[in-house]
């Protein structure tokens, strides 16, 4: 076969691999920009009034722990064991927020991908966000 086979697809108002590939690059670059923005935004999440605030950045990495002072008696175990739920509370709240913004900033990206984005669990608007996984993990 002399022919390629694309070519049937070319011409005036047919397939253009150029612009198709032009596009994905774009796509690519705005993505990488993404990315890199919520790698540097921060989100805080707190409890009980304030008494205990997490910070993390936009892909959910823990960044800080702030506790009010003379909240909590470091000499009391029930106080303790009371301080690490609320961390654990606060940074859910606070993951919450940076998932939220995480699908903010990704959804209209990944909104022309079809299938949606592996790995988007839990980031709501990602189409494929809440799709069960294969066995091999997509």
């Amino acid at each position: 076969m002399t022919q390629n086979p694309f070519d049937a697809l070319g011409g005036a108002g047919g397939f253009d691999m150029n612009a198709l590939l032009a596009q994905a690059q774009q796509m690519q670059q705005q993505l990488e920009q993404a990315q890199a923005d919520l790698a540097e935004a921060t989100v805080e999440g707190s409890v009980s009034g304030g008494d205990v605030t997490v910070t993390v950045t936009g892909t959910g990495e823990l960044s800080g722990v702030t506790v009010k002072p003379g909240r909590f008696d470091g000499t009391d175990a029930d106080d303790l064991m009371d301080l690490g739920d609320l961390v654990v509370a606060a940074y859910r709240d606070a993951k919450s927020r940076a998932d939220a913004l995480a699908a903010e900033k990704l959804g209209p990206l990944a909104g022309g991908l079809g299938g949606g984005l592996p790995g988007a669990e839990g980031l709501g608007g990602l189409p494929g966000g809440d799709a069960p996984r294969g066995p091999t993990g997509f």
